[in-house]
C-alpha cells in the first residue's frame, strides 16, 4: 500500500518534467523540437524483380500500410488494380507507396486534400485519385479478404 503511494507521488511529482510524445497538431506555436526523425533509407527500384514477385509485395506492402485509412484505400485500390498493370505503371505505383516517409502525405494526395508533388503526379496517381472518388458509392469499410487472389484475373 505504501508502495503504490509511492510511486503515485513519484508520477506525480514526475510527470511535467518527462517529456511527452505523441501527435499535437500542427500548432503554429509548435517548435518541432521534441519530434524524433528516423531516417528511413532510400526508396530503391527493384531491377531485377519478377512481376510476379512485384505484385506479390505490392499487394502486401498496399495493405500493410500503419495508418487505417490508407490500408483500406491502397489494399482495394491494389485488389483492383495491380493484375492489370504494366511493368512501368508497377514501377510508379511502388515509387509512390514506398518513396513518401509519411502516409498522410499519400492519402491526402489521394483524397486531393493536397496537391501531389510533380515526381508523383503520374498516371498510377491519377487512377489512386479517380479510385478514392468512389463514384459506385462502393461501401469500404475493410481490407478485401485474400480469398480474391485464388480467382482467375478479370
Amino acid at each position: 500500500m505504501a508502495a503504490a503511494r509511492l510511486c503515485s507521488l513519484r508520477r506525480h511529482l514526475l510527470w511535467p518534467l518527462i517529456p511527452q510524445r505523441g501527435y499535437r497538431g500542427d500548432s503554429p506555436t509548435d517548435s518541432g523540437k521534441d519530434v524524433l526523425e528516423i531516417p528511413l533509407p532510400p526508396w530503391q527500384e527493384r531491377l531485377d524483380e519478377p512481376l510476379d514477385t512485384k505484385r506479390a509485395r505490392l499487394l502486401y506492402e498496399s495493405r500493410k500500410r500503419g495508418m487505417l485509412e490508407n490500408c483500406i484505400l491502397l489494399s482495394l485500390f491494389a485488389k483492383e488494380n495491380l493484375a492489370r498493370m504494366s511493368e512501368e505503371q508497377l514501377n510508379r505505383y511502388d515509387r509512390l507507396i514506398n518513396e513518401p516517409s509519411n502516409d498522410w502525405d499519400i492519402y491526402y494526395w489521394a483524397t486531393e486534400a493536397k496537391p501531389t508533388p510533380t515526381e508523383f503526379d503520374t498516371d498510377v496517381m491519377a487512377m489512386l485519385r479517380e479510385f478514392a472518388k468512389n463514384r459506385n458509392r462502393e461501401q469500404r469499410l475493410r481490407q478485401p479478404d485474400l480469398e480474391y487472389l485464388f480467382e482467375p484475373p478479370r
